[in-house]
């Protein structure tokens, strides 16, 4: 298929329909693109006062880019047409697809367009601000830039509205896939990418697609010092086969995607807001902001602020240095306290070169630095008094080579005019506190193995799948050098007594047959004997095993097959207390042992861990070293689709898995 460079960057654009027609060869004119823009009308003479050509056959010559703002059925002759002139490209604009049951018409559709691109159907359209090429039917807020970042979603309405922010976010690209039912994000992401005249990509993804394919753009992307970042919607919508296991549960929704994009270097992030801060930073600075950050600011209150908003951030404000400590003491005086985040008062205000040299001073020490300050309003008051410090950011800055935001603490105190002026000298101005500490936080993601690729996604299961029985499933476990209770099974509890004779209480007794035993109350511990056990309800058969003593902690540990990303591995404190606190981590497969160290740090519950207030630690090898057997057990065995382990009783030495839920494909 041909590239997507004529139909991003047009040399001549072709426009179908009327109304919605107008409005593209409107903004065309306004934008001042300066090329030919052809209107293609059967009966009209001229479209906001542009000659009108009765047919495509009329044109010049092959438009680079057409918009179809026709009805679904006359674009499919429109499209055929295009194509079969050599045009570059097209937006098609109808609704009334795919979206709405009409399978077999999208797929007549991209028959039509054979190997010329198109987007769409049911989509916006694309706006190019770099060379003023606007195939897009409504109302936008944008401005001609030089070089700038680029929108790229699924949503037209939500990308309308970022559009108008007035936060001095260049945008030099605007992109819809609409239904993509030939052009898909992947694509487009790189085509986007392509243009040396992009410096970053945000996205609004409701489905990602080919998962290794846009890892590998990601990739590609960091390679050459341009950043991604996105907002992933449904992130609250649970995965398949929820109720099957707490790990179905917990790796659902957006626990894999987010580690996904987590895992290619791509940050994620929750509002439209953030997703322009954090382009700024990435336009300004590229990916991988570092994680040692300075705050200063002339109160006492907006450092207390940015201490209390940085904490669920995670972000690090380490001390100063003796030597700048030393230095910034010289220049503030002896009242003030040098301390990060620091409150340098007011005794400097005003005076740009003691200004300069305290806020270059703090910056140099570390890898990044926040200036709390909020301009007056122009219209109201005077904004003079808060140059000085303003350039001394500036300065600042340059001086040290280090990022330097400067950050209102309300969206609404920092005006256009003065954050694009801004970031045209490099520096990029964050609007409201709490979105620019979120900003800064997803800026410093980057991907920490190159060549890491997330596993194939599982073809659809021909049989259906099955639960295996516990003692079934333990002794695949055991097979692959994970610890299990001494235990046996039998169809009846009488018989289960006498197999048993030879366990060690304190004994544990389980019946067979459901995927919570402990929900069906299925579980019966601490017993001296089996004799005299009452049957429980609903069992296909039991299980006794010697209980599990001196564990320091219970995890869950599973790994399952996922329908987009290949494969997840879920962490988490065991039984329903995983859910309860929500204190769970996600990751894709394949991982490494570090990466699941790392992980584990994660949890809130990470100090039960590593030794809280001096009690005897857990072996965390030998959780890790489970996870990875998990892990090597499905790459192995592609008819196992889930592994859940909960809990995994953690000693001080080794780990044993309690309990198993396993399913698998029939044979």
């Amino acid at each position: 298929m041909t590239d997507l460079a004529r139909l991003l960057r047009p040399r001549s654009i072709a426009v179908l329909g009327s109304g919605w027609a107008t409005n593209v060869v409107t903004q065309c004119q306004q934008m001042g693109f300066d090329g030919p823009v052809w209107p293609v009308h059967p009966t009209r003479q001229q479209i906001a006062g542009v000659p009108c050509y009765a047919t495509l056959a009329d044109l010049p010559a092959a438009p680079d880019a057409t918009f179809i703002g026709v009805n679904r059925l006359a674009t499919l002759d429109v499209v055929s047409e295009l194509a079969g002139m050599g045009a570059g490209g097209a937006i098609c604009f109808a609704s009334g697809w795919r979206e709405t049951g009409e399978d077999a018409l999208q797929d007549k559709l991209v028959a039509c367009a054979g190997q010329m691109p198109i987007l769409g159907p049911n989509c916006y359209g694309v706006i190019n601000y770099l060379d003023g090429a606007l195939l897009w039917p409504d109302q936008h807020g944008g401005r001609r830039v030089d070089r700038g970042v680029a929108l790229l979603s699924q949503s037209s309405n939500i990308v309308i509205n970022m559009t108008m922010q007035v936060r001095g976010l260049p945008v030099a690209y605007v992109a819809c896939l609409g239904n993509a039912a030939q052009v898909g994000l992947a694509r487009l992401a790189a085509a986007l990418l392509a243009d040396d005249r992009v410096t970053a990509l945000g996205l609004y993804i409701e489905g990602l697609g080919d998962a290794a394919e846009f890892a590998a753009i990601a990739q590609a992307a960091q390679t050459a010092g341009k950043g991604i970042v996105a907002i992933k919607s449904g992130k609250t919508a649970a995965a398949r086969d929820a109720a099957a296991s707490h790990t179905a549960a917990l790796a659902g929704g957006g626990a894999a995607s987010s580690a996904f994009l987590h895992q290619i270097g791509v940050a994620e992030v929750n509002t439209p807001a953030e997703l322009i801060e954090t382009l700024k930073i990435l336009h300004v600075h590229g990916p991988g902001l570092g994680r040692r950050l300075c705050s200063l600011s002339c109160s006492g209150g907006e450092a207390g602020l940015v201490a209390d908003l940085a904490a669920p951030f995670a972000l690090d404000f380490p001390p100063p240095s003796p030597d700048q400590r030393q230095h910034l003491s010289d220049i503030l005086g002896p009242i003030v306290t040098v301390s990060n985040p620091l409150d340098y008062h007011t005794f400097i205000w005003g005076d740009g070169p003691r200004t300069t040299d305290v806020f270059t001073t703090m910056l140099a020490g570390y890898d990044a630095g926040i200036f709390v300050i909020d301009p007056p309003r122009p219209d109201r008051c005077d904004p003079t008094s808060f140059e000085p410090a303003l350039a001394a950011i500036v300065a600042a800055g340059k001086a040290t080579g280090k990022p330097a935001f400067p950050v209102a603490s309300l969206p609404e105190n920092f005006d256009e005019d003065r954050a694009i002026a801004l970031i045209d000298q490099g520096i990029a101005p964050l609007m409201g506190l709490e979105t620019a500490l979120a900003a800064i936080r997803a800026a410093q993601v980057t991907k920490e193995r190159a060549e890491w690729q997330p596993w194939a996604v599982t073809p659809p299961r021909c049989n259906p799948l099955v639960m295996l029985a516990e003692g079934d499933g333990k002794a695949l476990l055991a097979a692959s050098g994970i610890a299990t209770p001494r235990g046996v099974t039998a169809l009846t509890l009488p018989a289960l007594a006498e197999a048993a004779s030879d366990l060690v209480p304190p004994l544990a007794l389980k019946g067979l047959g459901f995927a919570h035993k402990t929900d069906a109350g299925a579980v019966r511990l601490n017993l001296v004997t089996l004799d005299n056990q009452d049957p429980i309800p609903g069992a296909t058969g039991y299980l006794a095993e010697e209980m599990v003593t001196s564990a320091l902690a219970e995890l869950l540990i599973g790994v399952r097959r996922d329908p987009v990303y290949g494969a997840t591995l879920t962490l988490g404190f065991g039984g329903v207390m995983a859910e309860l606190l929500a204190d769970t981590v996600t990751l894709v497969l394949p991982v490494t042992a570090e990466e699941v160290r790392d992980a584990l740090r994660q949890l809130r519950l990470w100090p039960l861990l590593d030794g809280y207030r001096g009690t005897q630690r857990p072996d965390v090898c030998a959780v890790i070293n489970t996870a990875l057997a998990l892990q090597n057990m499905l790459r192995t065995d592609r008819m196992l689709d889930e592994i859940e382990i909960n809990p995994l009783m953690v000693r001080a030495q080794g780990a044993v898995a309690v309990d198993a839920v396993i399913w698998k494909e029939t044979p």
